[in-house]
Order: C-alpha cells, then sequence, then structure tokens
C-alpha cells in the first residue's frame, strides 16, 4: 500500500512571463495526456537528510520552475482539435508518500499494481484548462529507498526537453544554480510553416494506417487481448555481437543512402521486430511495419537552438514488409528497414511534414496513440502485427540526481501502453548495457522471450 500524506501546488517562486504561448504543429500531434516515467533511488544513510528532501524538492521545483515557467501553465483547446498554452503559472502538483514496503519486492520494476500506485494520478474527467501540466509523486519506502514518479504533458515536452527539465531541477536541488548556457528557450514559432502553406512535397507514409492482421477489417480484437510487460537485460557482449550480426551479411533488398556500420539502436531494434513477429507466428505473406521517433533538432538546416524546450520528434515508419521475408532474410534485411526509415528524416521531409500537420483541418485523426488510460480507442492502433520502438539510449535520465546519488533505475511505466511498445534505454551501470522494456500480449510473451535470448549471438 502507498499512502500518500500531502499534496502541495507548487507555483514558480518569481513573477513569469504571461499569456498564450502558440504550440508547434510537432506539439499538436502528441498525445495531450501524460506520459508516465518513475526514477527509482537507492536508500541514504543520512537520517537529517530524509527529513529535508521533500522540503528540498519543492523548492527547487519552485525556482526551476521560473526559467521553465510553460510547464506551471494550463492547456485550452482552440480551433480543429488543436491546443494553446495559457502561461498562467497555475503550478505544478507534488504528493509526498510512504510506503511500507521494500524496494526489493519491486523486482525488477516492471509496471504492476504496486508500481502504478506510485504514479500520480490525473483527473481526465475535468476540463483540461484544469489539468496540471507536470505531477510528482515522492515516496518513501520503509527501507529507506526513494521513488520519484512524475507525469508530464506530452503536448508540452519531448524525451529531450524532459530529460533537460529533471536534469536542471536536479542541480538546483543539489545546491548549484544554473549556467546561461542551460536556460531553455521557449519561442515555438520557429517551427511555424510558411504561409501560404506549400503543399506536401513527399508521401508521407508514417500519416496512412498501419497494416491489419490478414482477414480481419479493424483492430477490435486485437485490442481486447490481455497484455503485459517484461523488462530485459541486455549485455554490452550481445549488443555488440547483434551489432556485428548485423553488420557480416548485407542484404540487397534495401537501398540506402549511407553505407557506415548499423547502430546499437539498429541493431537491437531489428532483432526486437523479428522476435516479435516470430512470437506473433502470423502467417508469412502478413504484412507488418515499425514506428520510430526520431528527434530532428540536429536535422533541420539549420538546426534547433540547443535549449529549445518543446516537443522536436515525429514518428517515422518502415515501408512495406512482410513475416515471411522479415524472418527468412538475415538480420541486416530488418535493419535496412529500419535504417531507411530513419534517413528518410531529411531537413525538407521534415518540413514537409510540418505542413502537412498544419494543412489539416482537424489534427486529431493524426495525434498520437494516448497514455494513462485517458483515451482507450486512439485513431491508429499500433500493436499485433506492428510494433512501435523507441530509443532513449542517448537521453540523459540516469544522471538526475538530487542530492541523493543517480537512480538505481529509470523507466516508463508503461501502464496502458499498446502491445509492441517498446523502449530501449541505457543502463545506469554505464557499461554499454542496455535496457528494454516492452508490452506484448501476453499469449506471446513467453515465445518472445524465448526467441529473443535463443536468436542472439552469444
Amino acid at each position: 500500500m502507498v499512502y500518500v500524506k500531502s499534496t502541495s501546488s507548487i507555483i514558480p517562486s518569481r513573477p513569469t512571463p504571461g499569456g498564450v504561448l502558440r504550440l508547434s504543429e510537432c506539439d499538436q500531434r502528441m498525445q495531450w495526456t501524460h506520459i508516465p516515467l518513475i526514477f527509482i533511488y537507492k536508500a541514504s544513510g543520512d537520517n537529517n537528510e530524509k527529513t529535508k528532501t521533500v522540503e528540498t524538492l519543492k523548492d527547487s521545483l519552485s525556482r526551476v520552475l521560473v526559467p521553465y515557467y510553460p510547464l506551471a501553465g494550463r492547456l485550452n483547446w482552440i480551433h480543429g482539435g488543436r491546443l494553446e498554452l495559457h502561461c498562467n503559472a497555475k503550478g505544478v502538483l507534488l504528493l509526498e508518500a510512504y510506503s511500507e514496503a521494500k524496494l526489493d519486492e519491486l523486482g525488477d520494476f516492471a509496471p504492476m499494481k504496486a508500481i502504478e500506485d506510485l504514479v500520480p494520478k490525473v483527473d481526465y474527467g475535468s476540463p483540461i484548462e484544469d489539468w496540471p501540466l507536470l505531477l510528482v509523486q515522492v515516496t518513501r519506502f520503509s527501507c529507506g529507498g526513494l521513488c520519484v514518479a512524475t507525469v508530464m504533458s506530452h503536448t508540452m515536452v519531448d524525451g529531450w526537453s524532459a530529460a533537460k527539465f529533471f536534469n536542471a531541477w536536479a542541480k538546483l536541488a543539489r545546491g548549484d544554480e544554473l549556467e546561461e548556457n542551460e536556460m531553455p528557450f521557449h519561442d515555438r514559432t520557429i517551427l511555424q510553416s510558411l504561409e501560404p502553406l506549400v503543399p506536401p512535397r513527399f508521401e508521407h507514409i508514417e500519416f496512412t494506417k498501419p497494416p491489419l492482421r490478414l482477414g480481419h477489417t479493424d483492430a477490435k480484437e486485437e485490442k481486447k487481448k490481455e497484455t503485459s510487460v517484461a523488462i530485459l537485460k541486455v549485455t554490452k557482449e550481445q549488443v555488440d555481437g547483434l551489432r556485428k550480426k548485423a553488420n557480416e551479411t548485407p542484404c540487397q533488398d534495401v537501398v540506402m543512402v549511407s553505407t557506415r556500420p548499423y547502430s546499437r539502436y539498429e541493431a537491437i531494434a531489428s532483432h526486437l521486430w523479428r522476435c516479435i513477429c516470430k512470437a506473433r507466428a502470423n502467417d508469412s505473406s502478413q504484412p507488418t511495419r515499425v514506428t520510430l521517433v526520431i528527434d530532428f533538432r540536429s536535422r533541420l538546416k539549420p538546426s534547433l537552438p540547443p535549449g529549445y524546450f518543446g516537443n522536436t520528434v515525429l514518428q517515422t515508419v518502415t515501408s512495406k514488409c512482410v513475416h515471411g521475408d522479415l524472418l527468412a532474410k538475415p538480420l541486416s534485411y530488418a535493419a535496412g528497414k529500419i535504417r531507411e526509415a530513419i534517413e528518410r528524416m531529411t531537413d525538407e521531409y521534415i518540413r514537409s511534414a510540418l505542413d502537412f500537420i498544419a494543412s489539416q483541418k482537424d489534427v486529431g485523426a493524426l495525434r498520437c496513440g494516448l497514455h494513462n488510460g485517458a483515451y482507450t480507442n486512439p485513431p491508429n492502433y499500433l500493436g499485433n502485427p506492428n510494433a512501435s520502438i523507441l530509443s532513449w539510449i542517448n537521453l540523459p535520465f540516469n544522471d538526475v540526481d538530487y542530492g541523493w546519488g543517480k537512480p538505481i533505475y529509470v523507466g516508463p511505466a508503461l501502464l496502458n501502453d499498446d502491445d509492441g511498445k517498446t523502449y530501449i534505454m541505457s543502463s545506469p551501470t554505464a557499461d554499454g548495457s542496455l535496457i528494454i522494456a516492452l508490452r506484448l500480449q501476453t499469449e506471446c510473451m513467453n515465445s518472445f522471450k524465448k526467441f529473443f535470448y535463443e536468436d542472439m549471438p552469444w
């Protein structure tokens, strides 16, 4: 059981800019619900420090909301299913909680009822203008360990912006000050499309509906199936082995711009895709595709300011592919499909995609699937026969140190994500190993785990 001891509204410690902040088309496409994230910290031996933990977090949170003032505002609906941000300093919520459990009882931190109780809840039945954009729950365990669980509006931030915010908050909590080059950049109009809008210059298959299972006209049956979550660990040696396997047998069926060796992400993602398909045991002629999320900060010309705070990610998808080819051909075939999707994201393609979103009278049909149980019927179901594989490998979540050391685990809570949703993350041990969190249909999970490790080179 988790007992909430107090709930505090935290507002910026000084007056901040007011008014309406226009959101980018990239922001508009994101889910308007909150992304849950958990940070787990070991017990601290200093009892005096323990009593000051929550007050320190409150004070530093209030201070970091001065430069990050948009997070203290509220969203409001406008025309075409779009949103705008009212910078009104209404603040964020911080809950202090206690659990009689010990960290060891949470195992590998895979989402379950105990993990769900650590995550603060948003009242999605209330008007959107009442929702805090950030909620934090600090839970102390009987062993002295801590969980800092957060939910943050995806309309406001992507993974990189969230990580920058949490590291800035942690720096203030440690007693340090933010440098000028650590300040966020808030002008999201730099991503605004030119007027009049230029028609899309590409096909943009990422906005088309994903394949359905053969013989089905919708995904209703798949959505009803029970899903479960697994946390997998991959050693550096296994990562290196997969990279070697992906690069040693070139596949001539995929044309790529770049000839550089496949990256860790490309090798792991292609192995995951194959094992997911193998575990599902669909017909060999079953079409499948993978959705990837690409950060385009450095892909634009010129690139965005380093401190840009907001969403700078777009989805890209692999081109047409069937199970039979994916499983019969070498790993480089799947890796090549993923590389092809990544290379598609050039400056011109990204700007064309943003123009396409801007041209929509209602962005609701393009909005990404939603999290945290607020919306159970997203426009596009990304589960069986498809997958969504996200990379958090380079996001600095493992550096978030509030003064009691770095976390021993960081990960998405994955409370209500779709079948096939997968996150690839760097291990907190910083030894080159990776952690993979994924949700699959329960009937496929055991087979997937078996194939994942059996088919991996050692």
